[in-house]
């Protein structure tokens, strides 16, 4: 099939990023341009000559520019087919003209919905109706009819047409297959929006269509393996501090456990009030801290599990200052990778100069976390996802119990709640022991929850004694009880609701060790 030398062109773009520019190079080349409302104005301020579609059509914009481009004479010009002489003859009939070349991107009605306080009323008119009809229909013909609707393409497209006077077949089908992709989006994040709008609750139902838009960023060196290949993707309105949009410092370009493991960093120090360090491998805790300066925190990170930590990627919830670099790169331990909010011109010069990791280390600089918004998770199945409410919410600390009679004094509580605020985001059977609000022990993604405490407590040695361990789920049986107490463990919180749970108390207080019912599971899988 040959190419249709290109003769008109029909533009109405949102973005007017370079349009002028194009559309004075199609000018030069013979090209007849027609256009709308803020577009034309914007071509003819720029000296491009245009006619206006309403001059054309014969019918005028209406209804605050509602109406512009929906018209047959434009539609009708998009979709003839150039090779049937039925559809020539039809054009002719009725006095239309071709446009083999239509320019067109739409409304910003993600960038709209992404500003506070916005209105409904205001969403509502970034709704764009002609534009996605336009692009679809040029796309639908795109055997004769070049479809452009990013101001990426127009370098290429330009080229081509001063080449040749037209654009090739394997160009126009690369721009239809985008421009389907541009729709589809457009469409997915209406509708997200306003589903999100009738039923903003949180305990929402699950809509019965949920619309991904995710949007590639960048290639990785590979998966999880060597052998697998690997990409990132993101999600469009990202409002949360995120590894999406965080600033790389230093070090060679992320990979896919990278991520996931710098992932999990954040959201163990995300909510902690004080200072805080997470200390991760193969995406579990080996170490994670709390303080009151980040040194410290890091320090007792560390400590957690040292022969572990080598090779770790840690998070942090204060900006990296000088003290805390010095330690960092002073300590026997390689570190793959560090996700902070921020990191102090003296951290960034000591972390890039004195480790001996010093030229690989990945620095990432995400911001402010603030609390984690995100309202659904989803995962992989082979034909299909599951979805959840995130567990990202607080404890209520005030809704737990204590049903043994030895009871935990303020100091315990409050190692308690540290301990629990660390175990949700071990795998389960997740088991942590901590000790000065820091971990000394985890057993985590084991099929039994007595081999769980067992790995926990070979893990902290003499460190248990003295410590308190967490459980994300119940216990099913006593065991893991007398365990805990020739392990010297001071007190222990898990949810309970065990059929056995009697059987639990009944152990603790044998052994006088208190024990908290948060109410609620944690399961990690």
């Amino acid at each position: 099939m040959s190419s249709t030398k290109i003769k008109r062109a029909l533009i109405s773009v949102s973005d007017k990023t370079g349009v002028a520019d194009f559309a004075k190079a199609l000018a030069s080349n013979g090209i007849e341009i027609y256009s709308t409302g803020g577009t034309r104005r914007h071509l003819e301020e720029a000296g491009v000559p245009v006619i206006d579609v309403a001059d054309y059509t014969g019918f005028p914009e209406m209804m605050d520019g509602r109406v512009k481009t929906l018209h047959p004479k434009i539609f009708a010009g998009i979709l003839c087919r150039h090779d049937m002489d039925s559809d020539l003859k039809s054009l002719s009939d009725h006095d239309i003209r071709t446009f083999e070349l239509v320019v067109v991107n739409l409304y910003p009605f993600a960038e709209t919905i992404a500003r506070s306080g916005i209105q409904r009323h205001e969403a509502i008119e970034q709704i764009d109706i002609g534009g996605p009809s336009l692009v679809r229909a040029a796309a639908k013909n795109s055997a004769f009819t070049s479809i452009v609707s990013s101001p990426d393409q127009y370098g290429k497209v330009q080229a081509e047409i001063e080449a040749d006077g037209c654009t090739t077949l394997a160009t126009r089908s690369e721009l239809m297959a985008a421009a389907f992709t541009h729709t589809a989006d457009y469409d997915a994040t209406i509708a997200n929006y306003f589903q999100s709008q009738a039923a903003p609750d949180r305990e929402e139902a699950f809509p019965s269509v949920v619309n991904l838009r995710l949007e590639k960023k960048c290639g990785l060196r590979y998966g999880e393996n060597s052998h697998q290949a690997a990409a990132l993707y993101s999600f469009q309105n990202r409002s949360e501090a995120n590894l999406i949009d965080a600033k790389q410092l230093n070090g060679k370009e992320l990979s896919y456990n990278n991520l996931l493991d710098l992932d999990s960093a954040l959201s163990i120090v995300r909510g902690q009030p004080l200072p805080a360090c997470s200390v991760i491998k193969h995406n579990n805790p080996c170490g994670a801290a709390v303080s009151e300066t980040l040194v410290d925190a890091v320090r007792k990170g560390f400590a957690g599990d040292p022969v572990s930590a080598f090779g770790s990627v840690i998070g942090l919830n204060r900006e990296i200052d000088s003290e805390t670099a010095q330690f960092l790169a002073e300590g026997d331990f390689f570190v793959e990778a560090i996700v902070a909010p921020q990191f102090s011109r003296e951290a960034v010069d000591i972390l890039t100069t004195k480790p001996k990791w010093k030229k690989n280390v990945r620095l990432l600089q995400v911001g402010n976390l603030g609390e984690a918004v995100a309202r659904h998770e989803y995962r992989y199945l082979v034909g299909g996802m599951l979805a959840q409410q995130a567990d990202n919410l607080p404890d209520d600390t005030s809704s737990w119990t204590i049903p043994t009679k030895a009871q935990p004094d303020e100091s315990m509580m409050e190692e308690l709640k540290f301990g629990w605020s660390i175990v949700r985001f071990v795998k389960s059977n997740a088991i942590s022991l901590s000790h000065d609000r820091a971990l000394v022990g985890v057993g985590a993604g084991q099929m039994s929850r007595v081999d769980a405490v067992q790995i926990a407590i070979r893990k902290a040695g003499e460190r248990s004694r003295g410590s308190i361990l967490s459980s994300d789920a119940f216990f099913p049986f006593a065991d893991s009880i007398s365990l805990a107490a020739a392990a010297g463990i001071a007190a222990i919180i898990q949810p309970g609701g065990s059929m056995r749970d009697q059987e639990v108390i009944d152990a603790c207080d044998e052994h006088d060790i208190p024990m908290v019912f948060a109410g609620n599971r944690h399961f990690r899988h």
